[in-house]
């Protein structure tokens, strides 16, 4: 290994990805929380499409503000701290849920969301440019797949843990009116899974601070920070993979976090574990891609097809008919499985089409971007705020139209999505900003 990449060349990366493994697995359990957070809190403190919202809107919107203080942060103080330094404000975050249970005040979880979202990008920050430099570039997208294998494998655990701990005590209740008895059940049922969670990632972060994890070669300082984020964002490649990732987090996090509350205005009791069914197919798209590039095929043509499929999925998401089964009576309940609505399925299913889209667009917008890597990194993960606007722009249409027709928002997000694998990332000759 080059000593651009890690300051000693004799060590193993195994040890390296083994412990960025387990801080993608907990990036990925806090993350799709919100999947079963924000109709759980629909319900409890009756909120509209729009309200709801805001729940995903507080937690992704602190990249925008963070993620250039991040990469400056890190740059000070190294990658491993900066790791440690993001799980210790995640630990405050899940601290934060209790006073928001108590009060049952909707502020107050989202402000936690605030905190939560803002310790998630400090982490972020620092992990994803390890991951890309602990090996070959043209091999990077495949290594991000295998992290992300365990990010949304934590994703499908987590709605399960969440029913578990919290939901099961309350069956029966979609569709009834709750006493005051019951929302305070309820709201308080919230705390103790929130204050285990806190102190697991304050162990974490003590053993990742304690850890032989190596440094990334330090990167040279520009003499004005706003002069480097513009030096930046002139490599067109770097600059439009920052609107992919904000247009494909939108899609993400509309298909990984809203299911839940679609399947809640259905009817549906198991609400709370729709998010483990995008989840599985986000795995398997995941597995699929560490299996297949860059062996069998290129990350740019990996792009070209999840884009192609969600557009067709996003068409079918928004003209089937809300009450078929067709799906789930021909494949899923001969399997033993579960009788659900094909649109919830459909929508399922957009986590095969998305999960090829972070660690295809990562590697090919930070190519030959060099000392300006920390940055550029930077700015890709400011682009995870679309996690904030594509769900508001949901709820809004939803509130306009029909939580279906809502939908609609990610038609114009994957074929920017497509535009950049045929073309955009092409485009690396630098501009004059």
């Amino acid at each position: 290994m080059t000593t651009n990449v890690i300051h000693t060349s004799k060590q193993s990366s195994v040890v390296p990805m083994a412990i960025i493994a387990v801080l993608f697995f907990i990036l990925g359990f806090a993350t799709w929380l919100n999947g079963s957070l924000m109709p759980y809190l629909s319900q409890i403190l009756k909120l509209t499409p729009f309200q709801g919202s805001l729940i995903l809107f507080s937690f992704y919107i602190a990249v925008t503000f963070t993620a250039i203080p991040s990469a400056m942060l890190i740059k000070k103080v190294g990658y491993k701290n900066g790791m440690a330094l993001g799980m210790t404000v995640m630990m405050v975050a899940g601290l934060l849920f209790i006073p928001a249970a108590k009060s049952q005040i909707f502020p107050l979880f989202l402000l936690a969301q605030l905190v939560m979202g803002t310790g998630q990008t400090l982490l972020q920050t620092a992990i994803n440019p390890y991951v890309v430099r602990l090996g070959p570039e043209e091999s990077a997208a495949a290594r991000i797949s295998i992290m992300g294998i365990l990010n949304k494998g934590a994703g499908v655990i987590a709605p399960m843990v969440f029913t578990a701990l919290i939901l099961n005590n309350f069956t029966g209740t979609v569709g009834q009116a709750l006493s005051q008895t019951q929302i305070d059940s309820m709201a308080n049922s919230l705390i103790l899974p929130y204050l285990g969670m806190a102190l697991f990632i304050g162990v974490l972060a003590l053993a990742v601070k304690k850890s032989p994890l190596p440094e990334l070669a330090k990167e040279e300082n520009s003499s004005s920070s706003l002069s480097e984020v513009k030096e930046t964002l002139s490599h067109p490649n770097l600059a439009l993979g920052v609107i992919a990732i904000f247009v494909y987090v939108a899609v993400e996090v509309i298909a990984g976090d809203t299911i839940g509350t679609f399947a809640l205005s259905l009817g549906i009791e198991g609400y709370s574990v729709m998010t483990s069914y995008t989840m599985v197919c986000m795995v398997v798209g995941y597995i699929l891609g560490s299996t297949l590039i860059p062996r069998f095929i290129s990350q740019q043509k990996a792009l070209s097809i999840s884009a192609t499929l969600g557009v067709i999925l996003t068409l079918a998401i928004l003209f089937v008919d809300t009450q078929s089964s067709i799906i789930a009576n021909t494949v899923l309940v001969p399997l033993g499985g579960v009788q659900l609505p094909d649109v919830l399925l459909m929508i399922a299913f957009l986590g095969l089409a998305n999960a090829i889209v972070w660690p295809a667009v990562f590697p090919l917008a930070l190519s030959g971007m060099g000392k300006l890597t920390s940055t550029g990194s930077a700015l890709l993960v400011m682009g995870i705020a679309g996690g904030a606007f594509g769900p508001m722009f949901w709820g809004l249409l939803s509130g306009l139209s029909s939580l279906q027709m809502g939908y609609s928002v990610m038609l114009p997000c994957y074929l920017f999505i497509l535009f950049y694998a045929v073309k955009g990332h092409k485009m690396k000759k630098a501009i004059v900003v």
